[in-house]
C-alpha cells in the first residue's frame, strides 16, 4: 500500500505594502478619518451674535455694557442677527423692546432718526409702581376727569379707557420711604410711541388719573 506524501505547513508571511487588500484598509481608514472631521467642524459651525445683557427699552442707545457676545449656529438665518466679529454702530439704537438674553435682530436696530418712541414722565399710585421695573411692558390706562363732576373739591373720572398697549418702562423712581398708597404718587418713565404722545399729555394736563397695568410675561 502506497504512503500519501504528507502536506508540507506554508509558512505565513507578512503583508506587503503592495498587498491590495492592505492598501484598501488604510484608504478606507483616512477616508472615515477625513469624513469625521468635516462632519465634526460643520457641528461646529457657530458664529459670534451681539445679545442683549439685560432687558433694553425701545429708544435706548446701546451701549457694550448693555449686550454680551454669543455663540450660535444659525445657519442661513445668521444674515438676520448684528454679527459681533465687529463692534457696534456708535450711533445704534434699540428700535423695540429686547428681553435679557435675546439675540439682536438687525430689525430691531436703527440710528436716532428711526426711532418712533419718546420718553414721557407719568405720576401713578405707589401702589402700582411698586409692581414695575425697568423693562416692564405695561397698558396705559386714562381715567379722564367729568365736567363738573361733584362738590367742591370732588372729582369724578370717567373711564377707564385703555390708551395704549404693551408700552416698554424706562425707569421707576425710587420708593421716598413713605408707605405707597391710593393717595402717595411716583414718577414711572413709559416709552410712548411719538404719535401717541401729544394725546396723553393732553390727558395728563386735565387732571386725568394714569393706570399702568403690567401684561403677562411683560416683567423683564
Amino acid at each position: 500500500m502506497t504512503e500519501l506524501p504528507a502536506p508540507t505547513a506554508s509558512r505565513l508571511r507578512a503583508p506587503s505594502w503592495r498587498d491590495s487588500r492592505l492598501l484598501v484598509g488604510v484608504l478606507l481608514v483616512l477616508l472615515s478619518t477625513v469624513a469625521g472631521s468635516l462632519v465634526v467642524a460643520r457641528a461646529d459651525d457657530r458664529v459670534p451674535v451681539w445679545a442683549a445683557a439685560r432687558a433694553i427699552t425701545p429708544g435706548q442707545r446701546l451701549v457694550a455694557s448693555d449686550l454680551t457676545v454669543v455663540q450660535v449656529q444659525l445657519g442661513d438665518s445668521a444674515a438676520g442677527y448684528v454679527a459681533a466679529d465687529r463692534p457696534l454702530a456708535a450711533d445704534a439704537y434699540a428700535l423695540r423692546e429686547l428681553r435679557t438674553g435675546e439675540l439682536l435682530p438687525r430689525s430691531a436696530v436703527g440710528d436716532a432718526s428711526a426711532v418712533g418712541v419718546q420718553q414721557v414722565a407719568l405720576r401713578v399710585d405707589g401702589t402700582s409702581a411698586a409692581a414695575l421695573r425697568r423693562g416692564s411692558l405695561v397698558d396705559v390706562y386714562v381715567n379722564r376727569p367729568e365736567d363738573g363732576s361733584g362738590g367742591v373739591g370732588v372729582t369724578r373720572y370717567a373711564g377707564p379707557e385703555r390708551v395704549l398697549q404693551r408700552v416698554s418702562v424706562a425707569a421707576v423712581a425710587e420708593d421716598d420711604g413713605v408707605l405707597a398708597g391710593a393717595e402717595q404718587t411716583r414718577p414711572v418713565q413709559v416709552m410712548v410711541p411719538s404719535a401717541d404722545v401729544r394725546d396723553l399729555v393732553s390727558a395728563v394736563d386735565d387732571g386725568a388719573r394714569i393706570t399702568l397695568v403690567p401684561v403677562p410675561g411683560g416683567a423683564p
